[in-house]
């Protein structure tokens, strides 16, 4: 069962739409007519190119996310101010530096993030983090994806810490965080190449582990397709598996179970 807390919320983000709406019909604010528009796109709206969820925060506590790859600039822009016109947070995923641009047109306050390839809006007066979610990196090439995990569990409200570069080659660069593994209450675990690091952290640890498989290798790691395998052959207990490169999805299911 979810926190009782959690639930409230959702439901308060639901009634004050819904109350506002009602208060400004009664008040003489907006006609009928257009309380029936409000309500018709209240649970998304409809810009031809897409269909954004206005509701996605009453279900599950976080906005629609942005995934910038495929779309141009300007689709990333419109995108963004309709997300922002119902929340004060926004998250775009394989962003560029042209999407920024497009985003800061109408918040001026977006940050881009280019090595996580992330650009996020966060316009909350405080923010209260609870969880802790532990993100570590086989090797230097595996930081993107380890970025992209992290922002999105800061995103979410968790807190974040990172370990770069500590895979297996050099097992003492792992050892000596273990005990900082351990204060976590989720991990993710990216690595590319042999893929083992997840199943190596996933048994000196009690917490799930999050594996993320990444295209970084050389020709018979297939472009992640390996360490795929690898880690979905893992040996120790307590270890889930996403797809490659997908340190997004990796990121959400850790501040999901942080949570």
């Amino acid at each position: 069962m979810p926190p009782a807390h959690a639930d409230d919320r959702r439901h308060r983000i639901d009634e004050t739409d819904l109350r506002d709406l009602l208060r400004r019909h009664a008040a003489g604010e907006i006609d009928t007519d257009a309380v029936v528009a409000e309500l018709a796109h209240m649970p998304y709206r409809n810009l031809g190119f897409a269909r954004v969820d206005h509701h996605r925060e009453i279900r599950t506590g976080h906005p629609e996310v942005i995934f910038g790859r495929g779309k141009t600039a300007d689709q990333v822009g419109r995108l963004a101010a309709e997300i922002l016109s119902h929340t004060d947070r926004l998250l775009v995923t394989r962003a560029t530096p042209e999407m920024h641009d497009s985003v800061t047109a109408v918040a001026p306050e977006a940050v881009f993030d280019p090595e996580a390839r992330t650009i996020t809006v966060d316009r909350r007066q405080s923010v209260r983090r609870a969880g802790t979610v532990a993100v570590i990196s086989a090797g230097t090439a595996d930081m993107p994806v380890a970025a992209e995990a992290a922002r999105t569990a800061e995103w979410m409200d968790r807190e974040v810490y990172c370990i770069m570069d500590a895979g297996v080659a050099g097992l003492h660069r792992l050892l000596d965080r273990v005990d900082d593994l351990r204060e976590a209450d989720a991990i993710v675990a990216v690595a590319g190449m042999d893929g083992v690091l997840p199943s190596v952290v996933a048994g000196l640890v009690g917490v799930p582990v999050i594996a993320v498989p990444t295209s970084v290798g050389y020709g018979a790691s297939f472009e992640g397709i390996g360490p795929l395998l690898t880690m979905l052959n893992a040996c120790s207990p307590g270890v889930a598996v996403v797809n490659i490169d997908n340190g997004f999805g990796a990121g959400y299911m850790a501040a999901t179970i942080a949570g």
